[in-house]
């Protein structure tokens, strides 16, 4: 709709909406380039800037090579004038990361702290994270809230961990767990926040599968190019999928799940590290390439099996990911094509783009997005 169409006041609106969309997207303008790629008057571009400015959405950009006159001055969005932080529970750590609203990474901090499902516990993480949260705010950010990223299914209304059995703290509650943090929280399954942060670093993913091969592996599924969770929060839960019918024990009390065949802690040999054995496969040795061989063969398994539901292209992240190369990609997805009865050839089998702490970064990106959205939309 033009701005010329709309009452006084919408007009105003959506003008401060194109010019905080246009910096935001393009992270720096000067007023000439405004106009001319907004079309909106040179006046009426000052008197925003000049109120985003005082809202410190934007700030002074760098001066402008001159062409003959003064220099231009251009504006900048201002990236870290927001903040969210995400938060992962882990068996022996803590680990906290403040996120801008492009969604990198401004503070990381990790504490050595074993995990118990105790009040005393949730009492000391608030205090961390509200320690942290105030490192943050001293370079000028405001936090616009914590997002705990969780190794369990959580609620559809986000209110508990419905499914907990690895940590011990099924029916753990966001009210408990967030009991002495000073800001709004929310939580989300750390499988579905590393779908998350897929999207926001490659918005052209469409439909896909995520496996997150970690110690304790994952999965999320994108459809539509959006983050696909069902009713019951529990969408992509592919480490429960039974590989092999009465096989080893799995910690959820199934037998054969994907977990006991893809968890990163079984290829090791006993006494060995996760490292220690890629260090040792780059060697050659025939029986780390033997065990090696069969991991990648149930993993294959594994994505055939997810395909035949969700027909997408296939992310593989979590810590393996830095193990795995171009190679070892490539023969992946020959052997799912090998596996799959039907044809198979238009889909992308990759690794993903994101960082290691993707799972955080991506239960922060909640905040990011919804803020982002409030300033770069007409809605009033």
């Amino acid at each position: 709709m033009m701005s010329d169409t709309l009452s006084p006041k919408a007009a105003k609106l959506h003008n401060r909406t194109l010019i905080t969309t246009y910096l935001y997207e393009h992270k720096e303008a000067t007023k000439q380039v405004l106009e001319r790629e907004l079309g909106i008057s040179l006046p009426t571009i000052t008197q925003n800037l000049r109120n985003l400015e005082a809202e410190h959405i934007i700030e002074l950009g760098e001066l402008q090579d001159s062409t003959g006159g003064r220099k231009a001055q251009s504006y900048r969005f201002a990236a870290k004038h927001r903040v969210a932080i995400g938060v992962a529970l882990r068996s022996n750590s803590v680990c906290l990361c403040a996120v801008d609203l492009y969604g990198d990474t401004v503070q990381e901090r990790t504490h050595a702290m074993s995990y118990t499902n105790t009040p005393m516990y949730y009492q000391r993480v608030g205090t961390l994270i509200n320690e942290f949260a105030a490192t943050v705010a001293k370079g000028g950010s405001t936090v616009l809230g914590v997002a705990f990223s969780v190794q369990g299914i959580v609620s559809a209304d986000g209110t508990s961990i419905t499914f907990g059995t690895l940590m011990h703290n099924t029916g753990l509650t966001l009210e408990t767990i967030s009991q002495s943090v000073h800001y709004p929280c929310i939580m989300i399954h750390d499988s579905d926040a590393s779908a998350m942060a897929e999207l926001w670093f490659d918005p052209t993913i469409r439909d896909a599968v995520c496996v997150y091969l970690e110690r304790r592996p994952g999965g999320a599924v994108i459809v539509n190019g959006k983050l696909y969770q069902g009713p019951n929060q529990c969408n992509g839960a592919i480490e429960h999928m039974v590989l092999v019918p009465n096989g080893r024990q799995c910690y959820c009390g199934q037998r054969g799940c994907m977990d006991t065949y893809c968890s990163l802690e079984t290829l090791p040999e006993e006494g060995e590290s996760v490292p220690g054995f890629f260090s040792v496969l780059e060697q050659g040795e025939p029986h780390h390439r033997e065990r090696m061989h069969t991991w990648m063969e149930f993993i294959a398994q594994t994505i055939v099996n997810a395909r035949s539901v969700i027909a997408g292209d296939v992310v593989i992240g979590g810590e393996a990911a830095q193990y795995l190369d171009d190679s070892d990609i490539a023969a992946l997805k020959s052997r799912v094509q090998q596996l799959t009865p039907f044809s198979t050839d238009t889909f992308s089998l990759h690794k993903s783009r994101c960082a290691d702490t993707n799972s955080i970064v991506g239960a922060a990106l909640r905040y990011i997005e919804a803020y982002v959205d409030s300033i770069c939309t007409d809605a009033e």
